[in-house]
């Protein structure tokens, strides 16, 4: 019973991506795997089902089955075209209801995302109506769990300094500015955590530097500490173009906050307003 409980909890979110915006969502190729479909097209199949049981409640499935369709390379230098998507959470439910039902995983599955997708829309619902100090505080929180999880990922990828570690993730996001050059750069006091120093935006960035980092160790099995940083910094640098490519502002050009956030702490009860599904 402990095995399932903890394959129920672990094996959807291994394979769960965050967006430059700070979006949760699948690649149904990496789902196809997880759901024990050995062939693409009949997973093809089941998410063509999920796609109409989607229109039928009137919803757009545009926004929940995003084709992201991607070149993959042949042999002799040929490359090939292939279907996927991205599925945001609700998608996953639709799809897990629309799967074999005599699978294991699809059983499971049903139960995760049909309890997941009720909390995210609960939580998103929370968000919109957030102050902006409040999103610094929910976004926070995120990054520091993040973290945590983070830490422990590189510490079993092989990572000994771990201040090394996320530095590199810093420079390759802000241009190579390492967390000191960033608090200097903030005008903060020795020591001043640099996070509670961030609007929402620049949090969601960071966020999403966590988040993906912590995935790519986990999916190519990274296990030096040269490599761990490698991808740390490159996956920086890649939301990094993908902010530039999207017109965003560079986070290092993102207003700095008047107040910290232990400042608004000792001010106004903001963290036990604020509670994370």
């Amino acid at each position: 019973m402990n095995e399932i409980k903890e394959y129920n909890e672990t094996v959807f979110e291994n394979i769960k991506h965050i967006d430059e915006y700070g979006n949760e969502y699948w690649l149904a190729r990496e789902l196809c795997v997880v759901f024990e479909y050995k062939q693409w097209r009949r997973f093809e199949n089941v998410i063509d089902k999920a796609k109409r049981a989607c229109e039928i409640s009137k919803i757009d499935s545009s926004y929940h089955f995003a084709n992201v369709g991607k070149t993959i390379k042949m042999p002799k230098n040929a490359s090939k075209e292939v279907n996927d998507y991205k599925l945001s959470r609700y998608a996953c439910y639709l799809i897990a209801q629309n799967g074999d039902p005599r699978k294991e995983v699809i059983a499971l599955a049903q139960t995760y995302f049909a309890v997941q997708t009720r909390k995210q829309e609960i939580t998103e619902q929370e968000y919109n109506n957030l102050s902006e100090d409040e999103k610094r505080f929910y976004q926070r929180k995120l990054t520091k769990q993040g973290n945590y999880s983070l830490n422990r990922t590189a510490i079993k990828s092989g990572v000994k300094n771990l201040d090394k570690f996320h530095n590199a993730g810093y420079k390759g996001l802000y241009n190579g500015e390492t967390a000191n050059d960033i608090a200097k750069r903030k005008n903060l006091r020795y020591r001043e955590d640099i996070l509670d120093n961030m609007g929402s935006e620049e949090l969601a960035a960071n966020l999403f530097r966590i988040t993906q980092t912590e995935s790519k160790l986990k999916r190519d099995n990274i296990s030096s500490e040269q490599d761990a940083n490698e991808t740390h910094y490159n996956i920086g640098k890649n939301i990094r173009e993908v902010i530039a490519k999207n017109g965003g502002i560079m986070p290092e050009n993102l207003p700095t906050p008047k107040k910290s956030l232990k400042e608004l702490e000792k001010e106004k009860n903001y963290q036990g307003k604020i509670e994370i599904k």
